[in-house]
């Protein structure tokens, strides 16, 4: 069954709307006069392959080829080259019909910068004006671009800045940068007090619209397909084809994660947005011009989003018809093939109608995205487990952490139009909440899964295989916990298409294998549920309690002295040894008196430490002792009961001397079965398995324990599998099918 995604959003008031043409026949003379001063002329208008046009179930489909438009890889050189001009030569006191090189002389004795921040495009080609006009140009740009890219930026000869953040903040830093140094901001995004230099540059744009309409040679664009980043080159789109003597429509395409249009046409109001990476880097916008806004309200037609797998099969598409094109440009071919028979007679398209398509720039390298239409909790495992989302704060060697794989649980999300919150106060260690809204009068449920994974080294074969044999997934992770996660995002899918009258959220958190400050922190931001399952593996039992932990640090002291001064020395090592034993006999006093000693509290050393060189006698041993604790212990009481034993040693051994503090703890978890929650998701266990569901205590922690001390009813159930940070790790592929049918049946019966 095909995910409920996105719905094209129509405006069919833009049908009978027009924008005001205050643009003459001069105006386009002097603009083509202008560019054709540049190497290379008139991009091609292609007509794509007939069978396309038949799938569509439209007469021709063309497509404005901007791989290479004046030596660039890119449309944008006509708007960053024009506005660049008329800017200058404003400034400089020139006609606004001199030439290039009679501005390069002009500012051989006024040099500058011309400043930009870029998704990669529209800073290349204003760093290439910069090189013609022989001054310099510092780009900044967002945090994580593509490492090609910032090479072409530089290439030409720029100054290239990475910023800590978006590409808006990237812009705010531009835009400062301007101000402080002698220079000029040439960016194509219009805001309070900064709009002649995006009015040019959208005139610039228009440079390609009018070559369409040459080349199309008496055929009318029934409708024109454009991606939209800012705003700006859709802005020049409506501009030119709204108007009262044509009909065209105009169609936007925006990234599933990126799609600050569409999101502000459904709210009827420009809304800035959190964005995700996406390989469709130039529409990596959280925030829409402000004349952009203005127009595209109007004069846009339809609006829609795609994910970055649509726009990689649709770079295969091109590349197959002779047309090197980047994602961002073959956009459009994945924004037409997604359009429904209602979406088609919305547009009035039909056997005769004629679509342009604007590829806006050529074939460049990106990562290869994985497809984010799965709703199978099978399929949804694979693709999780071939991402490495090893904690960064364990291992020998540092994991590359949650934001991979958070972004693709955020596109996954977005991808269904489900409510997506990014929550991130510690950099680079993102959780991810989705939210189902229920219809309302519901109770509503959480799912509660770690993002994060123990180390893939040391690892059997290939950990982020995801392959499945004999059953079972297999992969870092797969079990722990990729594979209960899997369950809840497809039970969440689920969800949305049954209209239950609760709220169901997702919460995916970072960091549940070293210290849980994902939970902690999707709880300060004030997430709550009035009930909750955290999805970790459990082979298929519902573990109602389960131990906490705290952590210790013991410091035993010696005096430090050289190796021969037996008389001065004291070895604290030595007397560590001491405390070893007494922790051995207090651990195996721990054990007495119950049933199943697995459930007994338990303590053990960590780590110990001690020593600087050979030839001394250490005046310190530090030993890092874990205490695994049960309900009604406390970081109190277990802090007193190894003073105890410190205080009993001191008074035995000569020169023992001994502290201890606690560097962490985790509280136990413990619910009631006849609590209505656990009563209610047995009964849907029971069903979904076919037996009793079982109902055990874990040894284990887990972030139950941070859920239930915010009040929060919750429960630990998932899937069959072995190999928790082991060598081989695999989930079994029924079991997980039957946990995110039991999560679905106690969304069902719990939330409606």
């Amino acid at each position: 069954m095909a995910c409920a995604r996105r719905p094209v959003h129509i405006n069919k008031a833009a049908r009978s709307w027009s924008a005001d043409r205050s643009w003459s026949a001069e105006d386009k003379s002097r603009l083509n006069r202008f560019h054709s001063q540049f190497a290379g002329g008139p991009t091609r208008l292609v007509r794509l392959a007939d069978e396309l046009a038949a799938e569509i179930g439209v007469k021709a489909i063309f497509i404005k080829d901007e791989s290479t438009r004046f030596g660039l890889s890119s449309f944008k050189i006509l708007g960053a080259s024009w506005a660049t001009f008329r800017a200058l030569a404003s400034e400089l006191g020139l006609p606004s019909d001199a030439g290039l090189d009679a501005l390069k002389t002009a500012l051989e004795s006024r040099p500058l910068t011309l400043y930009a921040a870029t998704a990669g495009n529209h800073g290349r080609a204003v760093a290439h004006m910069a090189s013609l006009l022989g001054v310099a140009s510092e780009i900044h740009v967002p945090f994580g671009m593509h490492a090609p890219t910032i090479r072409g930026l530089q290439d030409e000869g720029a100054k290239v800045l990475v910023n800590a953040g978006t590409y808006d903040d990237a812009m705010h830093a531009a835009e400062a940068a301007a101000k402080l140094g002698d220079g000029l901001l040439v960016q194509d995004y219009s805001f309070d007090g900064y709009t002649e230099i995006p009015k040019w540059i959208i005139e610039g744009y228009r440079s390609m619209m009018h070559e369409i309409d040459a080349q199309l040679d008496g055929e009318t664009a029934n409708l024109v397909v454009t991606p939209v980043g800012v705003g700006s080159l859709a802005e020049a789109v409506v501009s030119h084809y709204k108007r009262e003597d044509a009909r065209t429509a105009i169609m936007t395409v925006e990234s599933d994660t990126a799609a600050c249009l569409y999101k502000s046409l459904r709210a009827g109001r420009s809304t800035s947005i959190q964005t995700y990476a996406t390989i469709m880097e130039g529409l990596d916008c959280a925030t829409l011009s402000e004349s952009a806004w203005r127009l595209l309200q109007s004069g846009v037609d339809a609006s829609l989003t795609i994910s970055d797998f649509e726009a990689h099969r649709a770079v295969q598409y091109l590349q197959a018809q002779g047309i090197s094109a980047g994602p961002c440009g073959a956009a459009p071919i994945a924004a037409l093939r997604r359009l429904s028979a209602d979406d088609k007679t919305s547009l009035d398209l039909d056997q005769n109608s004629v679509v342009v398509l604007l590829c806006t720039e050529g074939g460049r390298d990106y990562r290869l995205p994985m497809d984010v239409s799965w709703d199978d909790s099978v399929a949804i495992a694979q693709a999780l487990v071939r991402i490495d989302s090893s904690n960064p704060s364990l291992g020998s060697v540092p994991g590359p952490g949650e934001t991979e794989i958070a972004c693709y649980i955020g596109s996954w999300l977005e991808h269904r139009n489900i409510e997506v919150h990014w929550v991130e106060p510690i950099k680079g260690r993102p959780s991810i909440v989705g939210v189902v809204r229920g219809s309302g009068g519901g109770k509503s449920i959480m799912f509660n899964g770690h993002i994060d994974t123990v180390t893939t080294i040391g690892y059997d074969h290939d950990p982020l295989g995801g392959e499945i044999r004999d059953g079972r997934l297999y992969g870092r992770g797969a079990q722990d916990m990729k594979g209960g996660l899997a369950a809840a995002m497809s039970a969440l899918a689920a969800a949305q298409k049954e209209n239950v009258r609760g709220d169901v959220i997702l919460t995916g958190v970072a960091d549940e294998e070293a210290k849980s400050i994902g939970t902690e922190q999707v709880l300060a931001a004030g997430w709550r549920a009035d009930a909750a399952i955290v999805t970790e593996p459990t082979n298929e039992d519902i573990v109602h309690a389960h131990k906490g932990f705290i952590w210790l640090k013991v410091q035993i002291h010696g005096l430090a002295a050289h190796g021969s001064m037996a008389l001065v020395g004291v070895d604290a090592i030595t007397k560590a040894g001491y405390f070893l034993v007494e922790l051995d006999r207090y651990s195996q006093n721990l054990s007495r008196g119950y049933d199943d000693p697995v459930l007994a509290p338990s303590v053990h050393a960590s780590i110990i430490r001690g020593g600087e060189e050979e030839s001394s006698y250490p005046a310190l041993c530090t030993i890092l002792v874990e205490r695994r604790t049960i309900a009604g212990e406390t970081a109190t009481s277990i802090t007193a009961q190894f003073q105890d034993m410190l205080d009993h040693l001191a008074k035995t051994v000569k020169d023992f001397r001994g502290d201890v503090r606690v560097t962490f703890e985790r509280p136990a978890f413990s619910i009631d079965q006849d609590h209505p929650f656990p009563r209610a998701a047995g009964k849907a266990v029971s069903q979904v398995l076919g037996r009793e569901a079982k109902f055990v205590k874990g040894p284990f922690w887990t972030d139950c324990a941070l859920l239930a001390e915010k009040g929060i009813p919750v429960l630990l159930w998932g899937p069959k599998g072995d190999g928790l940070h082991g060598k081989e790790e695999w989930v079994d592929v029924a079991s997980l099918q039957r946990v995110a049918a039991g999560l679905n049946k106690i969304v069902r019966d719990f939330c409606s």
